[in-house]
């Protein structure tokens, strides 16, 4: 399917990888996607929801936003002092036998996965986007995918965090997806 792609489409899906890990994030979701788009700004995803009012900056935020929740680690520290182990017994002790921050660094195969450049998935809803995006390209007699095509999997799929993104924006999916439609021709 990939071989479809255009430069734009195969570029949003480059930058939707990048956005996933410097949001730290361990898959590839819609969002994702939707910033990818939304970090060309000289291609028609980016200017027709640019028209629409939303640009890639307000949609990492938004997106950061939605995506925060309380890392587990907090959660499990929470637990392990109600039945009261004394965690900053453990850490002194830590610390004393493998130095200072021994406990904050990440193991190095994390640290790699995050910026050494190895592949982060797809989510389901993100794999669902791709094939959709192939779908519209098809129903529309293409025998390309381009950026458009990809936004329009985006507004088809509906279910994701970029259909969150987009409603919380204001952006009107029936309008928009007209306006892509006419722009992809």
């Amino acid at each position: 399917m990939f071989e479809r792609f255009h430069r734009e489409a195969r570029q949003a899906v480059i930058l939707a990888q990048e956005n996933a890990r410097r949001l730290r994030h361990e898959v590839i979701g819609t969002e994702h996607l939707l910033l990818g788009l939304l970090n060309q700004p000289g291609c028609l995803s980016a200017r027709v929801l640019g028209r629409h009012g939303l640009d890639h900056d307000r949609a990492f935020r938004s997106v950061a936003h939605l995506s925060q929740r309380r890392p587990a680690a907090a959660l499990d520290a929470e637990a392990l002092e109600t039945i009261g182990i004394d965690l900053a017994a453990i850490r002194e002790k830590v610390e004393a036998a493998f130095g200072p921050g021994a406990l904050d660094r990440e193991p190095a195969d994390r640290r790699s996965r995050w910026f050494g450049g190895s592949h982060v998935p797809f989510s389901p809803r993100a794999k669902k986007t791709l094939e959709l995006s192939l779908r519209e390209a098809l129903n529309l007699k293409h025998n390309y995918i381009g950026d458009g095509h990809i936004l329009l999997g985006l507004l088809r799929e509906s279910g994701g965090l970029a259909a969150r993104v987009l409603k919380d924006a204001g952006v009107d999916a029936a309008s928009l997806r007209r306006e892509v439609v006419t722009e992809l021709g």
